[in-house]
């Protein structure tokens, strides 16, 4: 393909509550074995993009681990490759990214030494299949100087005050765009994918360094909407953004869905992780489980019902887990019942407890050690 990608997955949202003290979102579990930014890559090499960047900032380092190697999703090549930039102190700079548009503009050099003409711009939260052909297509016919991948939430009006809202005339051409409104005039969204030209995002860039603008929004979209060419291009399959606790809850219960887990894990093309070398769930005399995805390494004695629980989860005799999602590395004591929860990772759960989220998903972080129980 005739562009390069770059992943923004730096960001960090209080939103997401405890789940974000220790992880960027981008690298939120997802779906049993997989991390957010996973989407996000898969749908790159897909789309036959083999030079991808990926730049990270908040909390990133379980995020850079599981990006030590580009193997995992085909980038392992001599030609193109997977980049990890973070924010770097050098003699005119010691900020962090102080937004989108200044973490593209810090790392400007990647920009001006590729050779391809045109550049994907995604985030690491976002949960879905996307041909990037179909929209550098879509753009070229259009002549577009940017080409924003958007959905209508007509079905979901309460999820519009989280996203970027526009408004498109006939054509495609977006005509307003506002950034999280209180009252959404509109029911389309940018999903926060964007294609546009490398040397024309290298002016626009610089153009916003000068002048001392930082987000790639606000200080570029929307002041350029009137001026620049900017298409919205419609996608209309499963997307899910994982910003806040009670999204990434749903959509982590989402693929409990036997057609939208097939349509992720069973139909071309495929999404892709980083695997780790680990035995088959198993399932002990007296375990019980209804609709629930149990990934590798984990051991049941209890009862599992409409939940997700990822890799290496200890689950005692006699639990009862309902509606949670228990993330990599839990211990859970005998006797224990839990409704919807999520479960921090590398928990140990004592026994004998009881934990039922009621007005909201309770978010449980034990900070005691199995050890010296």
């Amino acid at each position: 393909m005739r562009a390069i990608g770059i992943i923004l997955a730096g960001g960090n949202s209080n939103r997401m509550r405890e789940l974000s003290n220790k992880r960027a979102i981008a690298a939120m579990p997802m779906a049993g074995s997989y991390r957010s930014i996973d989407f996000a890559l898969s749908n790159m090499t897909n789309s036959h993009i083999n030079r991808v960047a990926v730049f990270t900032q908040y909390n990133s380092r379980s995020l850079n681990e599981h990006l030590s190697s580009g193997k995992w999703w085909d980038f392992g090549r001599k030609q193109g490759g997977l980049f990890v930039f973070t924010p770097t102190i050098t003699n005119t700079n010691s900020y962090w990214y102080q937004g989108t548009a200044d973490a593209l503009y810090q790392n400007l050099n990647f920009l001006k030494e590729s050779h391809e003409p045109y550049v994907v711009i995604a985030s690491g939260d976002g949960i879905y299949k996307l041909d990037y052909n179909k929209v550098l297509e879509y753009h070229i016919e259009k002549g577009a100087d940017i080409t924003v991948v958007c959905k209508d939430l007509s079905k979901e009006p309460e999820q519009l005050e989280r996203f970027g809202v526009v408004k498109m005339n006939d054509d495609g051409r977006i005509r307003e765009f506002e950034e999280k409104p209180l009252v959404a005039e509109s029911t389309i969204a940018s999903i926060g994918v964007y294609v546009v030209r490398r040397r024309q995002l290298i002016e626009l860039l610089e153009n916003c360094a000068k002048e001392e603008r930082n987000d790639f929004v606000k200080d570029i979209l929307i002041r350029q909407k009137n001026v620049k060419k900017i298409y919205g291009y419609m996608m209309d399959s499963y997307w899910s953004n994982i910003s806040d606790v009670d999204a990434y809850y749903k959509t982590n219960m989402d693929f409990l869905n036997k057609d939208i887990r097939d349509y992720f894990f069973k139909q071309y093309p495929d999404i892709y992780s980083k695997v780790d070398d680990l035995p088959p769930a198993k399932y002990n005399k007296g375990a019980e489980i209804r609709n629930s995805l149990v990934a590798s390494g984990c051991i049941v004695n209890g009862t599992v019902e409409n939940s997700v629980l990822f890799k290496e989860v200890f689950v005692g005799n006699n639990c009862t887990i309902k509606n949670s999602i228990i993330l990599n590395d839990v211990y859970i004591g005998d006797n224990v019942y839990i409704e919807n929860c999520i479960v921090e990772s590398r928990d140990t759960i004592r026994a004998n407890s009881t934990h039922v989220g009621e007005d909201r998903i309770e978010i449980i972080v034990e900070k005691n050690s199995r050890y010296i129980l």
